[in-house]
């Protein structure tokens, strides 16, 4: 799994023009994508990692703040553009894998006792933040598994 995370003062998505998440204070933004190899540990083990990242005011972390979470998938964090100028999508999950695993990240994310607001999985979204920084990382698991 891939994630892009973006500390925000607000953040908002819509589909087909209609508010379908948003956080309007201080929080996360979360791109996923999925790629073949990934499982329901992996979902669980980054969305731990996610809460617990120091990464907003005072190097606190969502957890010690109660901040929320907009996570939204996001094949495109697959692409490979290694070969001439259209991406290939290859490298990202079907849908029938993908979604159940992120489905499985935000559950763990509500576990750990975070508030989720959530894209629609496969929609055409548009988000709006505010990126407060900015600060925004990248966090893999195939990288954290290596350690």
């Amino acid at each position: 799994m891939r994630a892009v995370i973006q500390r925000v003062s607000s953040a908002s998505v819509r589909v087909e023009g209609k508010v379908v998440g948003a956080i309007e204070r201080p929080g996360l933004v979360v791109l996923l994508g999925v790629t073949h190899v990934d499982s329901p540990d992996d979902a669980v083990a980054l969305a731990a990692k996610t809460w617990g990242l120091r990464i907003l005011h005072g190097e606190r972390s969502a957890s010690d703040l109660a901040a929320p979470l907009l996570v939204i998938s996001q094949f495109t964090l697959y692409a490979d553009v290694r070969k001439g100028r259209r991406p290939s999508w290859g490298d990202a999950a079907p849908a029938p894998v993908s979604e159940p695993l992120y489905e499985e990240y935000c559950r763990a994310l509500q576990e750990l006792g975070a508030h989720v607001e959530r894209g629609v999985f496969g929609a055409d979204m548009a988000v709006e933040m505010i990126n407060d920084g900015p600060v925004t990382l990248i966090l893999d698991s195939a990288e954290m598994r290596r350690r």
